[in-house]
Parts: C-alpha cells; sequence; structure tokens
C-alpha cells in the first residue's frame, strides 16, 4: 500500500487508513507497539506532524493508546479517554451490524456518537469510552 501526496485524501488520513487496515488485518494485535514516528516518515516519506496526526485520529477512534514510549494497539476491553471539543455532541445508539464489526463489540452494546464542531464523526464503543471535557466546556 501507497501513500499519494497529490490525492485529494490528505495523507495523514491515508497513512490513518493504512494502519487500522492493518490492525482489521491482524499485522498489529492487540498489546503489539506501533513502529516509531520515523519508521512511518522513513517508509512513506511523508511528515512527521501527519505522522501524530495519523495517530491522533486512530486513538480518537479508540484503535490504538499512546504511553510515554509509543503508541500500541488498545486490548479489547480496554477503557480508553477520549476528549471532546467545546460545542462538541455526544449520542448513543445501537450500532449497525457493519459498526458493530469495526468496532469489535457484543450484540447489545450500544456506540457513542461524537460529532465535532467542524463535522468530524467519531464512533466509539460505549462500554469502553470514557468521555473527558476540555475545561473550557466545564461550568
Amino acid at each position: 500500500m501507497t501513500i499519494d501526496p497529490s490525492a485529494d485524501r490528505p495523507v495523514y488520513k491515508q497513512l490513518a487508513d493504512l494502519i487500522r487496515a492493518r490492525i482489521e488485518a491482524g499485522e498489529y494485535r492487540p498489546g503489539q507497539r506501533l513502529p516509531a514516528e520515523s519508521d512511518y516518515v522513513a517508509e512513506y516519506g511523508i511528515s512527521r506532524d501527519s505522522v501524530r496526526r495519523a495517530i491522533a485520529v486512530l486513538r480518537g477512534e479508540g484503535l490504538i493508546v499512546t504511553e510515554l514510549r509509543g503508541s500500541r494497539v488498545r486490548e479489547q476491553g480496554e477503557a480508553v479517554t477520549v476528549s471532546i471539543a467545546p460545542g462538541a455532541q455526544v449520542t448513543a445508539r445501537m450500532p449497525t451490524e457493519p459498526e458493530r464489526r469495526q468496532l469489535g463489540i457484543a450484540e447489545g452494546v450500544p456506540i457513542l456518537v461524537i460529532t465535532e464542531p467542524d463535522g468530524e464523526v467519531r464512533k466509539l464503543p460505549a462500554d469502553r469510552t470514557i468521555i473527558e471535557a476540555s475545561k473550557e466546556q466545564q461550568s
């Protein structure tokens, strides 16, 4: 798989797609560390900022967790803390079958749909997500 800098889709989203596909294919297993940012920079010829943005997307989707020594694929059942921006909307609903498979959740588990002020939508399993509001949002 390659990244096309001339494509309409931003480079960081292309990288997020590639990493997501590797996680879904089992190439990156739960608990396994992802390659270093510099490895992605060298492999795809993209900027470190693009790599960091891709990692942020995947972290926001709940697929990975980031620690001091890098990022790793989230273990099943491990809760993820997600920050939301002021003005974001959070709703809960039951997932469609494709969403349930994609998120790896059992039947009967709802999802949280987070709509950011810029229109970006994230879908996360409600049983493994902790929502953290930014300080500006809290009263």
